[in-house]
């Protein structure tokens, strides 16, 4: 999905497609019911409404979760900045939009 994605993807991406994503992406790992990744979406949805190009995938992370484990996620939510399929940058647990428009901006 292009721009701000609200809904988190129960699919199961592989690491080989997610290496595969053409352009730039905005992968989130996280779940709908942690309050850490609630009080990160309006930050996230901000940064997110000045960049409508920038495909953003919500990644309903969890126990048995692979791609998660693949990235290394540990806390939630994970922002993982990607480029031609390949990691950029990442941020943990975003308060403000600005700390997630510092990481947009390293591939603009």
């Amino acid at each position: 999905m292009i721009g701000f994605n609200a809904d988190y993807s129960e699919e199961t991406f592989t690491l080989d497609q997610i290496g595969e994503l053409s352009g730039d992406t905005l992968l989130e790992f996280g779940a709908p019911w942690c309050g850490h990744c609630q009080a990160a979406t309006p930050a996230i949805k901000e940064a997110l409404s000045e960049h409508s190009e920038l495909r953003h995938i919500r990644i309903y992370d969890g126990k048995g979760k692979r791609l998660g484990r693949a990235f290394k996620v540990k806390l939630w939510p994970t922002l993982i900045l990607l480029h031609e399929g390949k990691e950029v940058d990442r941020l943990v647990r975003p308060l403000k939009a600005d700390e997630v428009r510092q990481l947009i901006s390293k591939i603009s």
